[in-house]
């Protein structure tokens, strides 16, 4: 299936429907913005600006509204105020989602929109992002799942279509590792840190991850920290922030994500980056379980183990390895 197939699922998807967008302005929400101003009935872009996003976050999402000429609500919500938040536990992108999505939800509903989606594509099923739980239990909709849309495929239709948006939209809460506490303090300095680097270069996506007072920097363009000994003035700039030292991490920041499977004669393997619940995903799959024998579920092609593990066999080629292994990607339940 091409990248206009994909596109076209999506908007009759949305097509005469009153949608109601969680709005973050990236590339995601954005294109899902964008498509639902084309063919839905009505659209509202739902912004939460939780204290702890990158500087301009909310300034982008403001001028991507305006730009689609869809309705755009933002609403306030501390996160400083919410303990269990700070303990920034392995379940803090849950707790943050689980946040949020209620906020979204209330206020979709009183604004009369049925239609409640995100922008989550098929390429974050692979990812360690527990956060999808939520989307599940509200039962909000992700047309980008339904038609098999990754990163890579979103963000090349952005770009064919000279459609902005906004390359960091990721809370500054995950530059701290778990069972740190989040202060107002530590995030102010990540995010002035962060400024200072994309005011300084022509990188557009940076992030400073704060570990035991090393800042360690990812950015999408290493040429751009290495060049005229800016890592000189950078590595001055972030101490007198008060970090000790100061790293450069040397695999550059890549959000093409997309599912590329190990094929080899008609079978493939897939090791996905959590475990699986095993009762939850059953009653996904429901009557196409030829099976359950202890930790795996077997499926006419497919095995699926509680460790991550995803098997297929049987299978003629590798498109249609692929399209059922994003298929088995829609029913499979994480544990968190």
């Amino acid at each position: 299936m091409d990248l206009e197939d994909k596109i076209e699922i999506v908007e009759n998807i949305l097509k005469d429907k009153k949608v109601a967008i969680g709005f973050s302005g990236g590339a995601d929400s954005t294109l899902m913005a964008y498509l639902s101003s084309r063919v839905a009935a009505d659209t509202l872009a739902i912004t939460i600006d939780n204290n702890i996003m990158p500087t301009d976050f909310i300034e982008n999402t403001r001028n991507a509204a305006k730009s689609f000429g869809i309705r755009h609500e933002i609403v306030d919500i501390d996160f400083y105020e919410d303990e269990d938040f700070l303990k920034n536990t392995s379940k803090r992108c849950f707790t943050c989602r689980e946040l949020m999505y209620s906020t979204i939800e209330r206020v979709a509903r009183e604004n009369g929109f049925d239609f409640i989606c995100d922008g989550n594509n098929i390429s974050d099923l692979v990812q360690d992002r527990p956060g999808i739980l939520i989307t599940y239990k509200k039962g909000f909709k992700t047309p980008f799942i339904e038609a098999k849309l990754t990163s890579k495929d979103i963000h090349e239709y952005l770009d064919m279509n000279d459609i902005k948006y906004s390359r960091s939209t990721t809370c500054l809460a995950t530059r701290i590792p778990t069972n740190t506490q989040v202060t107002r303090d530590e995030i102010a300095r990540i995010g002035n840190a962060e400024d200072y680097i994309l005011d300084s270069t022509n990188c557009e996506i940076t992030k400073v991850r704060s570990l035991d007072g090393i800042g360690i920097i990812e950015v999408d363009d290493i040429d751009e920290i290495i060049k005229d000994d800016k890592f000189k003035q950078i590595n001055d700039e972030l101490k007198g922030q008060g970090f000790r030292k100061v790293a450069l991490n040397l695999a550059e920041i890549d959000d093409n994500e997309y599912i590329k499977l190990d094929y080899n004669d008609k079978s493939f393997s897939y090791q996905l980056p959590f475990e699986v619940n095993i009762e939850n995903t059953l009653k996904e799959i429901g009557s196409d379980a030829i099976s359950k024998s202890g930790e795996i579920i077997e499926l006419e092609n497919i095995e699926i183990f509680e460790s991550g593990l995803v098997k297929g066999h049987d299978l003629e080629n590798y498109e249609t390895a692929l399209n059922i292994f994003m298929e088995t990607l829609t029913k499979i339940r994480r544990e968190i």
